[in-house]
């Protein structure tokens, strides 16, 4: 077959085009994944000295490498996990996470709720387990061995360097994704699979990374289940925080159980800084109420009040700009359905606090409020707004 030397031409420019495209975008796209020589290490924070979870910051020899292989990962695992887990993935965040749990307790057949906390996840996860998890899914070589080399990164602690034998540095992007693919396992597919075939009732489970809860029809699958999860979560290095896990009698026919108990309220539960009540609506239907968590909203509050502390010397428009750019990041977050008064006492506090800040820039300069008035007109405080009403927070469930 002779090809004519207008087909030659077209070849060659095709090929060049390709070789082109290959030298420009596929391999530095190949390296800046990784693929080439990497150094890495975690820096810890002062958290470790408080007892709390240590923050971990990757040193790569590549800027962005990690979130690379992040998103790499993100699209391979993304078509395996399960439904009911949140956290780390596109379109279920937070909120999504907050209203799937919302629709199973409000709509399905739940009366108890088992809260389970994990005790030091991020530093207690197996590296034997978590290759394995990853070596049964991903077949790259190049790929599992940066895993590896991220899992064993050493540790620089006050000036000195120490190996790590188990758990993942906490705050990356790769962080989040191997606990992702680790609790995919040990708990989603585990429940899914194993436990909910052998109950007697309804079952479901909410997963935001980490933070979980377990909805049962009846107690006795829930003391069942309690007790089969420590047995598995040990068997992978992992605990439940008994303090901070327990089981509470929770849904639409909590109310009646209680006063027949001699209770006047059914019990509560946590989740992602928020309180989960029971309660009902105008025409008397069962409802999950939401508010801000107390310790959550102390926490706000505090960061509001340093914030107006550090800058109550600067000009008032400054100080506006900077409130509003933090208010405006609450009400999004806590902006949820049946949380209007908690949004409305962190405004309040603000207020106050800020006149008293502006009242203490000098000692002739109290703001009375008749002129912090003046100011709120002209520099005006973002209102309290719910980003997510009951109607926009059932459309986005994802169960």
């Amino acid at each position: 077959m002779i090809q004519s030397q207008s087909q030659s031409q077209s070849l060659n420019r095709l090929t060049f085009s390709f070789r082109l495209f290959l030298h420009r975008s596929l391999i530095p796209a190949h390296n800046q994944l990784g693929f080439s020589r990497l150094s890495a290490a975690s820096v810890y924070s002062e958290a470790r000295k408080a007892g709390e979870t240590p923050v971990g910051c990757a040193l790569c020899s590549r800027p962005g490498a990690p979130e690379k292989r992040a998103q790499v990962l993100s699209a391979i695992y993304e078509q395996d996990f399960l439904s009911c887990s949140f956290g780390g993935r596109p379109g279920r965040g937070a909120h999504q996470g907050l209203a799937s749990l919302h629709e199973v307790i409000a709509g399905r057949k739940v009366e108890w709720v088992l809260e389970a906390d994990l005790k030091n996840f991020f530093g207690s996860l197996s590296h034997e387990w978590m290759l394995r998890f990853v070596e049964h899914r991903i077949g790259d070589p190049r790929l599992i061995n940066l895993i590896r080399r991220w899992l064993k990164a050493s540790i620089l602690e006050d000036g000195e360097v120490h190996a790590n034998e188990e758990g993942t540095p906490q705050g990356g992007s790769i962080s989040v994704m191997l606990s992702n693919v680790y609790l995919h396992y040990v708990l989603d597919l585990w429940f899914e699979r194993v436990v909910k075939p052998r109950l007697r009732g309804e079952a479901y489970v909410v997963r935001y990374i980490d933070d979980f809860v377990l909805c049962f029809q009846y107690r006795a699958d829930a003391l069942r289940v309690q007790k089969a999860l420590c047995q598995r979560l040990g068997k992978f290095g992992l605990t439940l925080e008994s303090t901070k896990t327990k089981l509470v009698e929770f849904g639409r026919f909590a109310q009646r159980h209680a006063s027949k108990r001699g209770r006047k309220r059914p019990g509560t539960i946590y989740f992602l800084g928020f309180t989960l009540y029971c309660t009902h609506n105008r025409k008397g239907n069962f409802r999950v109420g939401l508010r801000t968590e107390k310790s959550r909203l102390g926490r706000a509050l505090m960061r509001l009040q340093d914030q107006m502390r550090r800058m109550r010397h600067l000009s008032i428009r400054e100080q506006a700009d900077c409130l509003n750019q933090m208010l405006r990041g609450h009400y999004a977050y806590y902006g949820i359905a049946g949380n209007i008064r908690a949004l409305q006492r962190v405004h309040r506090a603000v207020e106050r606090y800020w006149r008293k800040m502006l009242s203490s820039r000098s000692w002739k300069g109290q703001v009375w409020w008749n002129h912090f008035q003046q100011i709120k007109e002209r520099f005006p405080l973002l209102r309290p707004k719910l980003y997510l009403p009951y109607s926009e927070l059932q459309a986005i469930a994802a169960l």
